[in-house]
């Protein structure tokens, strides 16, 4: 009988097809087998326990510098560190180019602090901030082609938002060369002439952040980045879905044939806008663009997980310290405009998914499974390395005690933000031992990756980027005179 280096006994094994009672052996840092009465070098004993694939957190902002200005307050090595013990093996994070930025030397330098840093392996988005004839025909094709599959744009915010006609050419880069789009997706005017409307008039606490961030805003972005994606033929990913009518809009699009995939995040499933209204500058600690709706969208967007409309839940980490280097950067009284967006959840992610999806019954392990793992490795290209728990992809497994129950609390953290918009809920489900590529990571509350363990994870071109071959008539030579236009 193979011995194996190291073999995970008496655990139950969870996919999206179901869960079975199964031994994991792993051999040099892969899956080599599942089975029963398999044996190991080593073991870990996981009798009573569920065998999860290592999350895949396919949004998260680390040691970047925000549109504003503003470093955010993780480090490669604390984000990461956060994301283990939360159960998350794979993250994506941002090389974020801001104008005048060249696209390489970003890519380059955020490389370099991943590879110093992160203790679980990472990937990156191309955010573009700066679409000139440099980075649209020499940097973004090359980074595409070298493993960089995935392109972020913004439709709103003044330093980094693109123009219709430039997120036109982004997409048409995208699809010649095979890469995702992925969009924050809100109308730029409408939150300006809201913003500078409510200080206007004094309304300035945090709680008018999600005023100024009206339900419509999101509709319209959608509408309008769903037909470039009808008329270019080019797969897009529309980030934090947050309203009913925003599920809505993509569930039509999906209909149609339009090839459009979205996420949301657990605090548009957990929080409302009421949590923004706190004493003082209090709410600042809970706004995040776009805001926590209503509880009636929470209710639509977990409908839209189910029937498939939305594929993907992410964290959208984005910490920032409620103090002077990060909430509180433009001083003691600040208007809501003044407040860095974001909040913290590289950890709390899959718990917060676990214990409703699954000890609370709303859904099933198996769809746990998929939208935390499965979906977004499938979606970005790093399936069939991650996101599933079968031969031949890297050993990264979640032993979890389904029984174990946690209250989150503020300073319960392993991030360097110094709060948890979660606190003061009580969990039931909990990654117990986390193995990334085979070594365990975590183990009795203690981490012992070293930092720079982590892997670049450079990513082919999935079939989800991929055009659906249903082109527009104006770019069918058929139908458009004979014009070549693609």
């Amino acid at each position: 009988m193979t011995e194996y280096d190291l073999v995970i006994k008496g655990g139950r094994v969870a996919s999206t097809e179901g869960v079975a009672a199964m031994d994991v052996a792993i051999q040099d840092g892969l899956i080599a087998a599942l089975g029963r009465e398999l044996q190991g070098r080593s073991t870990i004993d996981a009798a009573g326990k569920l065998l999860l694939p290592g999350g895949v957190d396919a949004h998260c902002h680390i040691e970047q510098l925000s549109g504003g200005g503003l470093m955010n307050a993780d480090t490669f090595e604390s984000a990461t560190r956060s994301a283990a013990f939360g159960g998350t093996t794979t993250v994506i994070s941002f090389a974020a180019q801001h104008r005048g930025d060249r696209l390489g030397d970003v890519v380059e330098n955020y490389a370099r602090l991943a590879a110093a840093g992160a203790v679980i392996d990472y990937a990156f988005h191309l955010w573009i901030s700066d679409p000139t004839p440099e980075t649209l025909e020499q940097d973004l094709p090359r980074l595409i082609e070298a493993g960089h599959r995935s392109i972020k744009i913004f439709m709103t915010y003044d330093r980094v938002r693109l123009l219709d006609e430039q997120i036109l050419d982004v997409m048409m880069v995208a699809r010649k060369y095979g890469a995702m789009i992925c969009a924050h997706a809100e109308n730029h005017g409408m939150i300006k002439w809201m913003a500078d409307r409510l200080v206007a008039r004094g309304y300035v606490a945090p709680k008018y952040h999600g005023v100024s961030h009206p339900r419509v805003c999101e509709i319209e972005a959608f509408e309008r980045l769903i037909r470039f994606s009808q008329l270019l033929d080019q797969p897009i990913m529309l980030f934090h879905v947050s309203t009913a009518e925003g599920a809505a809009v993509i569930r039509r699009a999906r209909g149609e044939g339009i090839k459009v995939f979205a996420e949301t995040c657990p605090q548009y499933l957990f929080l409302t806008a009421q949590d923004l209204d706190r004493p003082g500058l209090e709410g600042a600690k809970w706004m995040c663009s776009p805001p926590p709706r209503a509880t009636s969208d929470q209710e639509a967007l977990w409908r839209g997980l189910e029937l498939g409309d939305l594929q993907v839940v992410s964290s959208d980490h984005a910490p920032y310290r409620f103090d002077e280097s990060g909430k509180l950067a433009a001083g003691a009284n600040p208007d809501f405009k003044q407040i860095a967006n974001g909040l913290p959840g590289l950890e709390t992610r899959l718990p917060l998914l676990f214990d409703a999806m699954v000890s609370q019954g709303r859904s099933s392990l198996e769809k746990f499974v998929e939208l935390t793992a499965t979906a977004p490795a499938k979606i970005y290209g790093l399936h069939p390395r991650k996101g599933a728990i079968a031969v031949g992809a890297d050993a990264d497994v979640v032993v979890w005690d389904p029984d174990r129950e946690v209250v989150l609390t503020d300073d319960g953290l392993h991030d360097n933000v110094g709060y948890n918009p979660f606190a003061g809920r009580r969990l039931k489900g909990w990654p117990e031992t986390v193995l990334r590529r085979g070594d365990t990571i975590l183990a009795d509350g203690t981490l012992k990756a070293a930092p720079g363990s982590g892997r670049l994870q450079l990513r082919g071109c999935a079939p989800s980027m991929r055009p659906t071959g249903r082109l527009s008539p104006e770019f069918d030579p058929g139908s458009n005179f004979g014009a070549q236009l693609l």
